[in-house]
């Protein structure tokens, strides 16, 4: 073990030394480059946010009908959208953590339906379970969050926690560990993780169905 160490250790102690001579071999042109390279990603960025606003992101807002939900498909590339109904308490914490993560990730659609107005889309989904969250990217849709089974199976999940789980899908842009979720207290319950993110049965005792 104290040679997988060492190694691990000189590797490490390599590579910074590498980067140190890259960085001290850098010309004035170098530099000029890169300086130049930046503002050109700063101003794309500043382009997108704009565009970003303009298409409603930033808030956490609440589509009409089908047909609002088909026309934010065509303008936003990213979107998180969640599906409830009045009547199940556990949409009021979803719309809580969703109007947070809206404000911090622009870059994403974030809005919600009611499951029961828009019964074609709930269909098309196959959304059975409420609350139901679809993750889109792209104009396909990448993954579903069903119930709080993938947050912990618990209803005092941390935004960050759900921002973890959306992150899952590329839905939105992520700087954390993937593969470690922040409620590392209840990390026992993501042991079968893959099979209940990618279960499209929709099955769950702790959740409401629609065809109460």
């Amino acid at each position: 073990m104290d040679q997988v160490l060492v190694s691990a250790a000189k590797q490490l102690e390599k590579q910074l030394d590498n980067e140190i001579e890259r960085l001290d071999n850098l010309t004035v042109d170098d530099i000029d480059l890169i300086r130049e390279k930046r503002l050109k990603e700063m101003k794309l960025r500043q382009e997108k946010v704009i565009q970003w606003k303009a298409n409603g992101h930033g808030e956490y807002s609440e589509l009409a009908d089908e047909k609002e939900f088909f026309e934010v498909s065509k303008k936003s590339e990213n979107i998180v959208v969640h599906f409830y109904r009045d009547s199940t308490e556990r949409c009021k914490i979803v719309d809580k953590h969703l109007k947070i993560l809206a404000a911090k990730h622009i870059e994403t659609k974030f809005c919600k339906v009611n499951a029961e107005k828009c019964p074609f889309l709930t269909q098309r989904l196959r959304i059975k379970v409420i609350p139901s969250i679809a993750l889109i990217k792209e104009s396909k849709t990448k993954d579903f969050i069903v119930g709080f089974t993938d947050l912990g199976n618990c209803d005092d999940f941390s935004t960050e926690m759900m921002e973890w789980r959306i992150a899952q899908s590329g839905a939105i842009d992520y700087n954390g560990d993937l593969l470690t979720p922040p409620d590392t207290k209840k990390r026992q319950t993501y042991h079968n993780k893959n099979k209940t993110i990618r279960s499209r049965t929709f099955d769950s005792d702790s959740d409401d169905g629609l065809d109460d």
